[in-house]
């Protein structure tokens, strides 16, 4: 199997961030990851992260930022370009702008400025998932009809394998089914399935307190439901660059960094 590099978004292990940034890229590096995935700077300059990126030795290959700030003000994009970023990331949909709901539309439009944003200063636009975008409009899944209605010179996909599996899909059947578009993949675990208040568990549900009504957990990889060698089998042909380990919160008694340690250390049995 392809030698993939593997990053980890620094979600992951935002606590850590806050408190120590270059002290927590340092553990990042030393644990085996060749890049990062961004989550917020928390305060840094760009020129300031480019550097520590640099003498540190991780790759900075993209950044998540909330899709309502970017249409707030796009300069922000340019942060992630003087870092070296590859691409900028939709991270989540907050619930006026879900499927269903009427904002949704603006999703689509304001991907299509963003997408044309990020290739001017020669990077990519990237959508990441949750399982919501596996709601049926009419006859098709909402992210079918993103990806179909902004093209993929615009906006690239970047499938979680958690949240794939949880809207009721097959990721590596879904990684098959945008071959070339997939250039970014994230690799995250669960187990349990999926239940009331989850969203709570990743720090962004405003409304709920973290503690979810149902079995479902975050998982390190390899340590769930998710068929990882079918997976990343699938992306290997569909021509997918990086693969990115994320856990919104730690489980099995392990912190957020040995979560990180314990998912590399499975993805290296499987691709070197």
């Amino acid at each position: 199997m392809k030698k993939f590099p593997i990053a980890l978004q620094l979600y992951s292990v935002r606590d850590d961030m806050e408190k120590d940034f270059e002290g927590t890229l340092k553990k990042v590096k030393a644990l085996g990851y060749d890049g990062v995935e961004f989550a917020g700077l928390f305060g840094k300059s760009a020129a300031e992260v480019k550097k520590m990126c640099a003498e540190i030795g991780l790759i900075p290959i993209s950044a998540h930022v909330p899709f309502a700030d970017m249409m707030a003000d796009m300069s922000v994009i340019d942060d992630y370009a003087e870092i070296g970023c590859e691409a900028v990331v939709i991270p989540y949909l907050t619930e006026e702008y879900r499927p269903g709901n009427e904002r949704f539309n603006e999703v689509i439009e304001g991907a299509k400025k963003l997408g044309e944003k990020a290739n001017s200063l020669n990077m990519i636009l990237a959508y990441h998932n949750h399982d919501f975008e596996f709601t049926k409009l009419g006859e098709d899944y909402a992210i079918d009809i993103l990806y179909r209605e902004v093209p993929a010179s615009l906006l690239q996909a970047e499938f979680d394998s958690c949240w794939v599996s949880v809207g009721g899909e097959n990721p590596a059947e879904y990684v098959t089914k945008y071959a070339g578009r997939v250039n970014i993949l994230h690799l995250k675990d669960y187990s349990g399935s999926k239940s009331e208040n989850m969203y709570a568990l990743i720090g962004l549900d405003e409304n709920e307190e973290k503690e979810t009504k149902g079995d479902f957990e975050f998982r390190p990889v390899g340590s769930g439901k998710v068929n990882f060698p079918e997976l990343l089998s699938a992306a290997e042909k569909a021509g997918t660059k990086w693969v990115v380990v994320e856990q919104d919160e730690p489980s099995m008694g392990l912190t957020p960094i040995q979560c990180a340690d314990k998912s590399i250390n499975y993805l290296k049995t499987i691709i070197g």
